[in-house]
């Protein structure tokens, strides 16, 4: 397992800054937010995109994908009513796979709450058929960029589609297609009740990458979770994808954050 971390944590900083602070403390990967560099991906230019892919491998880092994805632009929903507003959506993801894979990562983390939640009125079941045929196109095109959609089940404070592992390996297991696989979060899965290991174990046939977070929205070893059965899980399914840090409360600073939570991973990592 490698240990990578996402950009928006570093917010006002250069990427050239971010990528050489977390390079040199230690970091291997990065996992970009598009809306970091643009609201609209579409006007990132091919020369943009290559001197991203360019500036990662001059400090030895590799671009794992990318996450929070439908930040912008406006008009983005994955299970409205409104075709033409799912047919823009599914554009713009397609459009995000071509980004994702220009600056050299090859997963798209599919979080993006208040995108994919069920608008009132719109029934449970035409709501599913909705995801389920955008990511299926997706999926389709995904495969010609070597990409991987991941989708990520949330916290029901979050979102009120997709919030357990179990639900998102029936939607990966409906769309079947390779392209369409899971992440984890461990701030979302606590919000499932089970044990952690558990539904890693659960999740082994599916999961593709980790996000490492703790019990209090910051990185791990700010709060109470005990991330060696975490780890042990992972390593008993054989995991060798990135574990990534996601945070949600920036407030002890970026430095402190990364440094913290990349040596709690790193400690669990050596023992």
């Amino acid at each position: 397992m490698k240990i990578s971390i996402c950009s928006e944590l570093f917010e006002g900083w250069k990427m050239e800054e971010v990528f050489e602070y977390i390079s040199r403390i230690g970091y291997e990967g990065v996992e970009i937010a598009p809306f970091t560099i643009s609201n609209d991906v579409r006007n990132v230019t091919k020369k943009e995109r290559k001197e991203i892919r360019s500036l990662a491998s001059s400090f030895n880092l590799e671009i794992v994908g990318t996450h929070w994805l439908l930040v912008g632009p406006k008009g983005l929903h994955l299970t409205h009513p409104d075709e033409n507003t799912r047919r823009f959506t599914e554009h713009y993801l397609c459009e995000l796979i071509k980004f994702t894979s220009d600056i050299g990562g090859r997963i798209l983390v599919f979080g993006s709450p208040n995108q994919r939640s069920i608008p009132e009125g719109v029934p449970f079941k035409k709501a599913w058929n909705y995801a389920k045929e955008v990511f299926s196109a997706c999926s389709r095109f995904a495969e010609d960029y070597d990409a991987v959609i991941a989708v990520e089940p949330l916290t029901k404070a979050s979102t009120n589609f997709i919030n357990t592992a179990e639900e998102a390996i029936r939607l990966i297991e409906e769309v079947s297609h390779p392209n369409f696989r899971l992440n984890l979060d461990v701030y979302s899965m606590l919000d499932e009740g089970k044990p952690l290991p558990d539904i890693i174990r659960r999740s082994r046939d599916y999961l593709v990458h980790f996000h490492v977070n703790d019990d209090n929205k910051l990185g791990p070893g700010f709060g109470k979770v005990d991330f060696r059965p975490i780890i042990d899980a992972l390593k008993m399914i054989n995991y060798k994808g990135f574990i990534s840090v996601e945070v949600f409360d920036f407030s002890p600073g970026p430095k402190r954050i990364a440094s913290v939570s990349l040596e709690t991973l790193r400690k669990l990592l050596r023992d």
